[in-house]
C-alpha cells in the first residue's frame, strides 16, 4: 500500500498546484471533479483490487508462491497461483527454485588459489558442473560457529538417479575437514532442490578447526556415470552463531515424547507453498491446504522456540485418473534454520488418499548438537524449520499432469522458553530467534508474507501480494474517492455561483 499512498499525496499535490493557479485569475482546463475522478481511477488501478471471495479481474505475472488468507479464493489472485497451479518463470515453464532476490551471483575456483570469499548474512547464487568441484573462502574468527549451506537445482526435465546429489565441506587451507554432509536426490528419482550445510564449531575437538584464519567452502557434485551432464544451479548460504557466555550441558538428551498429540482437525485453510527457502510460507499449528502437481517443490516454514517440538504429516488426495503405482511418490523433508538436513519421510501413490508422517524430532535444545543422528542434533537452535514437499515427476502418469490435493497438519507443542546467553549476536541476526513477526505470520495474521518478509520482497505485506490487503487498499481508496468527488463537486457548484455573481456585478456598472 505504501506506493499507493504516494500515488495519492502525489494527486493532491497535483490538485493544489491547478487550484493555486486558478486563484491566480481565470484559466480554462479540467474541473476538479475531473481531476479527481482521473486520480481515483489511477490510484484503483494501481492496486488489483482482490475481493476475499472473488477472483481479481487483472492477475499479475506470478513469481513466487504467497500465502492466502482463510476464505480467500485461490482461482485467480493477483500476484498469486491458484490452487495447485505452477508459478511461471517468463518462458512459461514451472520455475524449478525461488532464489533470494538478494543473491549474489559468484563463481567457484577449480582450487583454493582465486577462490572468491563469501561473507556472513550473505546469500549467493553460483553452478557446478557434473563431477564439479568448486572452492569458495571463508575468514573465520576463534570464537563463532559457521554453518555453509548449499541447496543445489538440478533443471526441470532433466535425467537423474537416486544417487545423484552434493557433498558439502569445511576445510582448514591445509586441507583437514571440519565436517562434511550429503544430500542426494533419493528415492522419487526426480529432479528437485536438494540441500546439505557443514559447519565449522568452536571447542567441539582441540586437534582442528579451532584457529581464526581463512577456511573453505567445498561443494562436490556426486552421481553415477550415466547421470545427466547438465550442470546445476546452487543457492549458497553462510550463517554464523556466536559462542555462549559460560559452557553448559554438553550430553544431548536420548528420549524424548515421539507420541504425536491428537490429529488436529477443523476445515483446512488454502496455503499455497514457496519455491525456495527464501520464499517459503509461514505456517503456524492448524490443517493447511494446497495443490501439487508432479515434479514441483514446495516450501514451508514453521517457526520453532527453544523446547518446541514439531509434528507434521501430509495427505494427498485420491485421484480417479489410471496409471502404474509409484513406489516413492511423496518426499518430506525436515530442515533446520541453516538449511541442515533433519530428517525425512516418503509414500507411494497408486491414486487412494495416502500419508507421510513426518517422525516426531527432538524437542529444540541447543545440547542437540552433541547428539549423533541428524534427527537430533539437527534440532539445535530455535528459529524457521523448513518442510519441503516433493511430487515426484512420475505421478504425472498418474495424476494426467493435474494437480493433487495435499493437506499438511502441522503441530507444535512445549512452551517456548529461554535460549543459550549467546555472547555476541548472529550473521544474520535473529538467525536462531522466533520474533513476534514470525509468529504473527505463521498464525495467518500477516497472510501472504514471504521468507524476506513481504509478499514483495520489501519486509512488510503489501497490497500488491495479500488478497485481503488488496481489497483493504481498493475500499479504503473506494471511499477516499467517493468523499473527495463529494468535496470536489460542491467546491465546483460553489465556484460556478460565485463566478456567476461576480460577473453580474462587473456588468451592472455599465448598463
Amino acid at each position: 500500500m505504501g506506493a499507493t499512498v504516494r500515488g495519492y499525496d502525489e494527486g493532491w499535490r497535483v490538485m493544489g498546484r491547478r487550484t493555486a493557479g486558478r486563484r491566480a485569475g481565470p484559466r480554462r482546463g479540467r474541473t476538479p471533479v475531473a481531476v479527481v475522478a482521473v486520480l481515483c481511477t489511477t490510484g484503483a488501478l494501481g492496486v488489483t483490487a482482490a475481493v476475499p471471495g472473488q477472483a481479481a479481474a487483472t492477475p499479475s505475472t506470478v513469481g513466487a508462491g504467497h500465502g492466502l488468507g482463510e476464505g480467500a479464493r485461490t482461482e485467480t489472485v493477483s500476484g498469486s497461483p491458484a490452487l495447485g497451479a505452477p508459478l511461471l518463470s517468463s518462458a512459461g515453464d514451472p520455475d524449478p527454485y525461488g532464489f533470494a532476490e538478494d543473491a549474489r551471483t559468484v563463481e567457484g575456483a577449480d582450487g583454493t588459489t582465486g577462490a572468491v570469499r563469501l561473507e556472513p548474512g550473505g546469500t549467493y547464487r553460483s553452478s557446478i558442473a557434473k563431477d564439479g568441484k568448486l572452492y569458495y573462502r571463508l575468514e573465520l574468527d576463534a570464537v563463532s560457529n559457521a554453518y555453509v549451506s548449499v541447496t543445489a537445482v538440478p533443471a526441470p526435465g532433466s535425467e537423474v538417479s537416486a544417487a545423484d546429489g552434493i557433498k558439502v565441506s569445511v576445510q582448514e587451507a591445509d586441507g583437514s575437514t571440519c565436517s562434511a554432509k550429503a544430500a542426494h536426490i533419493g528415492a522419487t528419482q526426480s529432479p528437485h532442490p536438494v540441500a546439505a550445510s557443514a559447519f565449522r564449531e568452536i571447542g567441539r575437538t582441540e586437534y582442528v578447526c579451532q584457529e581464526a584464519g581463512t577456511y573453505y567452502a567445498v561443494v562436490e557434485r556426486s552421481g553415477p556415470p550415466v547421470s545427466a551432464s547438465d550442470d546445476w544451479d546452487l543457492e549458497l548460504g553462510y550463517t554464523t552463531e556466536p559462542r555462549l557466555r559460560q559452557a553448559g550441558a554438553t550430553n544431548a538428551p536420548r528420549t524424548w515424547n515421539s507420541v504425536p498429540p491428537q490429529a488436529l482437525q477443523g476445515e483446512p485453510r488454502r496455503r499455497p507453498g514457496g519455491t525456495g527457502f527464501s520464499t517459503a510460507v509461514p505456517l503456524g499449528e492448524g490443517v493447511w491446504r494446497t495443490g501439487l502437481e508432479a515434479g514441483r517443490t514446495l516450501f514451508y516454514k514453521v517457526p520453532l522456540d527453544w523446547g518446541q517440538q514439531l509434528y507434521a504429516t501430509a495427505e494427498l488426495g485420491s485421484t480417479d485418473s489410471g496409471g502404474r503405482y509409484v513406489g516413492t511418490a511423496l518426499s518430506v523433508a525436515l530442515y533446520n534454520p541453516v538449511r541442515g538436513f533433519v530428517e525425512d519421510v516418503g509414500t507411494g501413490y497408486g491414486g487412494s488418499r495416502r500419508q507421510a508422517v513426518l517422525p516426531a524430532p527432538a524437542p529444540v535444545a541447543y545440547e542437540n548438537r552433541y547428539a549423533i543422528s541428524a534427527r537430533t542434533s539437527g534440532m539445535r537452535f530455535a528459529g524457521s524449520y523448513y518442510l519441503v514437499l516433493h511430487l515426484g515427476a512420475r505421478v504425472a502418469e498418474k495424476s494426467g499432469g493435474a494437480p493433487l490435493d495435499l493437506t499438511l497438519r502441522v503441530g507444535v507443542s512445549g512452551e517456548a522458553r529461554g535460549g543459550p546467553a549467546y555472547a555476541g549476536r548472529s550473521v544474520p541476526r535473529d538467525a536462531f530467534e522466533v520474533t513476534p513477526k514470525d509468529r504473527a505470520e505463521a498464525a495467518g495474521a500477516v497472510a501472504g508474507a514471504s521468507a524476506g518478509g513481504g509478499a514483495d520482497g520489501s519486509g512488510g505485506v503489501s497490497a500488491s501480494g495479500d488478497p485481503v490487503m488488496k481489497w483493504v487498499a481498493a475500499t479504503g481508496i473506494g471511499s477516499g474517492c467517493a468523499l473527495t468527488l463529494t468535496l470536489a463537486g460542491w467546491t465546483a457548484v460553489a465556484r460556478r455561483r460565485g463566478s456567476a455573481a461576480r460577473a453580474g456585478t462587473a456588468r451592472t456598472p455599465g448598463g
